[in-house]
Protein backbone atom coordinates (compact mmCIF):
# COMPACT_ATOMS: atom_id res chain seq x y z
CA UNK A 1 0.00 0.00 0.00
CA UNK A 2 1.62 3.28 -1.01
CA UNK A 3 2.36 6.04 1.28
CA UNK A 4 4.41 9.27 2.00
CA UNK A 5 6.05 10.25 5.61
CA UNK A 6 7.06 14.00 5.49
CA UNK A 7 9.60 15.28 7.47
CA UNK A 8 9.17 18.54 8.47
CA UNK A 9 11.04 20.60 5.00
CA UNK A 10 9.16 18.38 2.55
CA UNK A 11 6.19 20.52 0.95
CA UNK A 12 2.83 19.13 -0.19
CA UNK A 13 3.53 19.54 -3.73
CA UNK A 14 6.48 16.95 -3.20
CA UNK A 15 4.46 14.52 -1.53
CA UNK A 16 1.62 14.46 -3.61
CA UNK A 17 4.27 13.92 -6.66
CA UNK A 18 5.65 10.88 -4.58
CA UNK A 19 2.70 9.39 -3.78
CA UNK A 20 1.13 9.24 -7.50
CA UNK A 21 4.23 7.91 -8.57
CA UNK A 22 3.56 5.06 -5.74
CA UNK A 23 0.37 4.65 -6.52
CA UNK A 24 1.09 4.16 -10.10
CA UNK A 25 3.72 1.90 -9.48
CA UNK A 26 1.59 -0.53 -7.80
CA UNK A 27 -0.77 0.01 -10.73
CA UNK A 28 -3.80 0.43 -8.43
CA UNK A 29 -5.21 2.74 -11.00
CA UNK A 30 -5.98 0.26 -13.50
CA UNK A 31 -7.03 -2.61 -10.85
CA UNK A 32 -9.90 0.39 -10.09
CA UNK A 33 -10.71 0.37 -13.72
CA UNK A 34 -10.64 -3.13 -14.25
CA UNK A 35 -13.06 -3.88 -11.29
CA UNK A 36 -15.72 -0.72 -12.00
CA UNK A 37 -17.90 -3.55 -13.02
CA UNK A 38 -18.64 -7.29 -13.97
CA UNK A 39 -17.26 -8.97 -16.73
CA UNK A 40 -18.62 -12.28 -17.39
CA UNK A 41 -15.28 -15.05 -17.88
CA UNK A 42 -16.34 -15.29 -21.64
CA UNK A 43 -16.26 -11.51 -22.30
CA UNK A 44 -12.92 -11.29 -20.23
CA UNK A 45 -11.53 -14.29 -22.04
CA UNK A 46 -12.60 -13.10 -25.52
CA UNK A 47 -10.68 -9.24 -24.84
CA UNK A 48 -7.25 -11.23 -23.21
CA UNK A 49 -7.20 -12.95 -26.61
CA UNK A 50 -8.16 -9.83 -28.58
CA UNK A 51 -4.89 -8.14 -26.39
CA UNK A 52 -2.68 -11.15 -27.18
CA UNK A 53 -3.45 -10.86 -31.03
CA UNK A 54 -2.93 -7.17 -30.83
CA UNK A 55 0.68 -7.58 -29.28
CA UNK A 56 1.76 -10.55 -31.71
CA UNK A 57 0.58 -7.66 -34.70
CA UNK A 58 2.62 -4.96 -33.40
CA UNK A 59 5.27 -7.58 -32.87
CA UNK A 60 5.27 -8.79 -36.51
CA UNK A 61 4.88 -5.32 -37.72
CA UNK A 62 8.04 -3.89 -35.96
CA UNK A 63 10.18 -7.14 -37.43
CA UNK A 64 9.58 -6.46 -40.45
CA UNK A 65 9.57 -2.87 -40.52
CA UNK A 66 13.47 -3.65 -39.25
Amino acid sequence: MPGVFLSGEDNFEYALRKFKKQVEKAGILSELKKRQHYEKPGVRRRKKEAAARKRLMKKLRKLRLI
